[in-house]
């Protein structure tokens, strides 16, 4: 965000011909599947923030706002525009309040009275001046501080103000790397983004689900089971997850994520395949397999982790994937320390 701050304090450094802004939301939640908690016994689910469960939603209302543009140029043909979503130096969230579509919560995310926060936003440069709508001067979270308390991370710094280096959707999406070791157990089963903060604030109770069916869940989005996706290769990734926001994440962060996740809720059904992505051609998996078998053989206090981990460490020639192993084979042997006798 230091990058270029001239530009997104600016519009007319985004596009010199600027001089109105048009600002469009569009609602992508969706009412909790029931079936989703019937699953078998021996599914391990895994958590997709909701608004990556259906198609990806860059392109698809981009080509919306490009339709409006040409809707405008009928009427006027010397209507030139330009159009952002999530994309390029421009404050969606800021401009949405000054056009009134709603105020900034102390989760930093726009809300709506009506629609509550499960939308997207859409800006389309102008060069023509319009009317302006009235700014949204009033927020309407009161002395609520669900989405503040219910952070796992403790992202929400204070109210509006994140930081984004804790945050589990900067942490599965955005981060490039290894995942801090001491925010991992937090991250919970989350695999890609996360909604505590919307799910806690009490203007999306009732809020109305999205209209468009191409943000429906698609099959399998929905509690996807973590030990599968960990098995998947990168064309297995790309072809599973095809048209999805998830591919945001790369293969390498996906297998981070999941790695993570299996570590944080897995069991004994887990260690097959975290045993077999000690042997990933990408370090990011294992290094993160590693960690996860920490997590689970010092639950399981298990001899078979022990050994695993031991077979890697003399195989292994990256140093950072060689201390995620030191480090997990130490949290292993500690827990055999705190009960000897129940070692497996």
């Amino acid at each position: 965000m230091t990058r270029r701050a001239e530009v997104r304090q600016d519009l007319r450094e985004v596009w010199p011909k600027t001089l109105s802004v048009l600002v469009v939301a569009m609602q992508y939640g969706h009412p909790d599947n029931p079936r989703a908690n019937q699953l078998p016994m021996s599914l391990l689910p895994g958590k997709i923030a909701r608004y990556a469960h259906g198609g990806d939603y860059h392109k698809f209302i981009k080509k919306r706002l490009v339709r409006v543009l040409r809707a405008l140029q009928e009427i006027d043909p010397g209507i030139e525009g330009r159009s952002y979503v999530d994309t390029g130096p421009v404050l969606e969230r800021d401009l949405a309040v000054r056009c009134g579509l709603g105020w900034k919560g102390k989760n930093s995310l726009l809300l709506n009275r009506e629609q509550g926060s499960y939308f997207f936003l859409g800006t389309l440069l102008l060069n023509r001046r319009l009317p302006a709508d009235p700014p949204m001067e009033t927020e309407h979270c009161g002395t609520c501080e669900a989405c503040m308390v219910d952070c796992p991370t403790d992202a929400i710094v204070a109210p509006g103000i994140i930081d984004a280096r804790r945050c589990i959707s900067y942490l599965t999406i955005e981060l490039r790397g290894p995942m801090p070791r001491e925010l991992r157990p937090l991250v919970g089963d989350y695999i890609f983004g996360c909604d505590i903060c919307q799910e806690v604030c009490p203007w999306n109770d009732g809020a109305p689900a999205a209209a468009e069916p191409r943000f429906e869940p698609r099959p399998g989005a929905l509690s996807p089971d973590l030990n599968e996706l960990l098995l998947l290769d990168e064309e297995g990734f790309k072809t599973r997850f095809r048209g999805s926001a998830v591919t945001r994440a790369r293969y390498d962060g996906f297998l981070r994520n999941v790695a993570v996740a299996i570590g944080n809720t897995g069991g004994e059904s887990s260690l097959y395949v975290l045993t077999r992505t000690l042997h990933h051609p990408e370090p990011m998996g294992r290094g993160h397999a590693a960690w996860a078998l920490g997590q689970i053989g010092a639950r399981l206090r298990s001899e078979q982790v022990k050994g695993a981990l031991e077979s890697r460490l003399f195989a292994e020639k990256d140093e950072w994937v060689l201390e995620e192993i030191e480090l997990a084979l130490g949290k292993v042997m500690s827990s055999w320390q705190l009960n000897p006798e129940k070692t497996k």
